[in-house]
This record gives structure tokens, sequence and C-alpha cells, in this order.
């Protein structure tokens, strides 16, 4: 059985990319919404015949558009893709253990922004990405997969966020695959 899965992305969305590129025979992304309406995304999305939905609004106004486009759509499962905003209490209730994120480092480790100059600064030997359930608690949920990337001599943020991203890419789509089949 493919699982129908809604994605949130605020802005590129090449996790989003990764993610539809990656579905399989696993599940199939049938609605990408963003709370940004320029965002690049959404209009990938679209050439690829993904209906779309943005909504700017305060969160509780772009959150009922989101959770209703989201039920109309028959979606089981919510993958954050760059998604920049903290979801409220009440919708992560309402989709409680069915929202994953990814994050740019290897959780516990590193929770919130700014992941790849602190790990750097903190003289780090390696980096990575997780993947895990979204809580109340910022990027505190159980963590469903990882990925490893050394921290390289002369590495910067932006080099380093680069090795990242590139993981980020192989391990969501792997670990949302393996999420839906359960």
């Amino acid at each position: 059985m493919t699982v129908p899965v809604g994605i949130l992305i605020s802005g590129r969305g090449s996790n989003m990319q990764a993610l539809v590129a990656g579905a399989g025979d696993a599940y199939r992304v049938v609605l990408v919404a963003s709370d940004n309406p320029d965002a690049a995304g959404l209009a990938w999305a679209a050439e690829q015949g993904i209906p779309t939905l943005a909504h700017a609004g305060k969160r509780a106004e772009r959150e009922a558009a989101f959770d209703a486009a989201l039920r109309d759509a028959g979606v089981e499962v919510i993958a954050l893709a760059g998604y920049m905003r903290i979801l409220s209490p009440g919708f992560i209730a309402r989709w409680r253990d069915r929202i994953v994120n990814i994050h740019p480092s290897l959780l516990p480790k590193y929770k919130g922004l700014d992941t790849h100059a602190r790990a750097l600064a903190a003289g780090d030997v390696e980096a990575g990405c997780s993947v895990h359930l979204v809580t109340e608690e910022l990027d505190a949920g159980t963590v469903l997969g990882q990925a490893r990337v050394p921290v390289l001599a002369g590495d910067t943020p932006e080099t380093l966020a680069e090795r990242v991203l590139a993981a980020e890419h192989s391990l969501y789509p792997a670990v949302l695959a393996e999420f839906v089949r359960r």
C-alpha cells in the first residue's frame, strides 16, 4: 500500500524534491504546502503535477488551512522539508506521531538554528543529520535515523552545510519509506 504524504516547505524545497524522487512504492506525495507563496519549491511541485497550497497568514489561520487541505488530500503522514516555522501544540496533537522532520545535526546535539557553525565551534570531528518525529519540544522527538558526515580541515559552516545537505537527500527518503511501512 502506498501511503499518501503531505510536505510542508518554506523555500526552495531541495529535501522535498529528494522525497518526491525517493518515494518508490512506499509513499506518494499528494500535497505540498508552504507558508511562503513565493517558495521556489511550490513552482517545482506544481510542474511535477503535485497539488500545492500557499498560505502566509497568521499561524492559526495557516495551520487551519494546511490541516484542512492535508485531510482533504487523504494525507496520513506529514514530512517537514525546510519548513521554517514552529508548529503549534494543537497542530502537532492532531497529527501526533505522524509528522517527521529532518534536522541538520546529530540530535540531540545542536537543536535549533546555526547547527554547522556550532559543530565547528565545538571542534566536532563529525556532523550530520537526523530524521525525527515532531513533538511540542523543538527537535526533541524520537530519532528515526541519522547520517554522519566528517568535519574536514578548513570547513566553514557553508561547506559543511553542503555535505550535510547531500546526506539529507539520501537519508530522508529512505527513513520516510521505512517509517510509512511500519
